[in-house]
């Protein structure tokens, strides 16, 4: 925060300084120097560790976003039928990139206040025998964490592949990674790194599913990044060059994450989380979401036709940055991001003071 403004946005989050520093390392060149292997393999390692799996994992040169799309256009082909449990707008948002691929989607929408109940879910894999399902682990918009066990466990027995959003989560709260086929995550979020870099831990048979699914585009698929070999002093050869300077961040930002160990990540989590909520029930704020159900990473509050204006004035007078909902709770509902980096009782602090200047 050189600039002296304090962003508490539900990414991308403030950088610590050693990822800073470790993103302006000169690059080697991955294409040509051997070096590059034994650096990205343990990257690899690391990534796993925080994932807490034994899958593979892969890193794209994109923001989460391209994860999410990845993993529809390499397992779903034209015309299957995809399960889609939305809860909130990226839930929802899974069909739009199902209908781009080619598949059908079924959406099973639920109010942000209800979970996915099981016997909907079997009822749904009965009735539509769906390829794939998706979901979200935190919708970020309203700030809401779905406990996802009860549905993996029906779709797994109905043997669906499952892909599951945690690009808000990992690395904040604990995710059932090793229930799930491809959990996706991204650099800008709870691993406070620089924006450009989707994580997946991709299970062997969505891999299986990979390989049965006809690909229909190059940068999109998986399927380059399962032949990936990592031969000690040989080049890495992989499917297209990386961003080497957002990989030398990562890494430092997962050095971080376990140093610390993601038990006591966690617990900070949580702790941070809950006294953001405790500030603002003393400025007689509401949480948006039912408090059981609020995400470790990010709070929203319910401010109805306000949080526009409260954006605008925290940015102009107290230089303190945060975000508004998305779509119809625009104004409606105002968030605070302590995630990763953010997630501080001082950073907390200061937003919330000045949030209570203004009430």
């Amino acid at each position: 925060m050189t600039d002296g403004r304090l962003r508490m946005t539900p990414g991308p989050t403030a950088l610590p300084p050693e990822v800073r520093e470790a993103l302006a390392r000169e690059p080697v060149n991955p294409d040509v120097e051997a070096a590059f292997t034994d650096d990205y393999r343990r990257l690899l390692e690391k990534l796993a560790d925080v994932y807490g799996t034994d899958d593979d994992v892969v890193v794209l040169g994109g923001e989460g976003m391209l994860g999410l799309e990845a993993a529809v256009a390499s397992l779903v082909a034209p015309d299957e039928t995809v399960l889609c449990l939305a809860n909130g707008v990226y839930g929802a948002g899974f069909a739009d990139l199902v209908e781009t691929h080619g598949g059908d989607p079924v959406v099973h929408e639920v109010d942000p206040a209800e979970e996915f109940a099981a016997d909907d879910v079997a009822r749904l894999v009965d009735e539509h025998d769906p390829a794939v399902a998706t979901m979200v682990h935190c919708e970020t918009p309203t700030g809401l964490l779905n406990d996802l066990g009860a549905a993996l466990d029906v779709l797994d027995d109905a043997g669906v592949v499952t892909v599951v959003d945690a690009v808000s989560s990992l690395g904040g709260a604990p995710v059932p990674v090793d229930a799930i086929d491809v959990c996706l995550g991204a650099s800008q979020k709870c691993f406070s790194s620089p924006p450009g870099l989707a994580t997946l831990s991709v299970s062997d048979r969505a891999w299986a599913r990979v390989d049965e699914t006809p690909q229909d585009s190059f940068y999109l698929s998986l399927e380059p990044w399962r032949e990936v070999e990592l031969e000690s002093g040989e080049p890495t050869l992989l499917p297209y060059t990386p961003p080497v300077s957002n990989l030398n961040a990562l890494e430092a930002s997962l050095d971080r994450l376990l140093d610390e160990g993601l038990d006591a990540v966690h617990d900070r989590h949580a702790r941070v989380a809950e006294h953001c909520r405790a500030r603002g029930r003393e400025m007689g704020l509401e949480l948006f979401p039912p408090a059981a159900r609020a995400s470790p990473t990010v709070t929203a509050f319910h401010v109805p036709g306000e949080a526009e204006r409260l954006q605008r004035t925290l940015a102009d007078e107290h230089d303190v940055v945060l975000a508004t909902g998305i779509g119809e709770h625009a104004d409606d509902v105002l968030r605070v991001g302590h995630m990763g980096y953010n997630a501080e009782t001082e950073r907390v602090d200061r937003a919330m003071d000045a949030l209570a200047a203004l009430r």
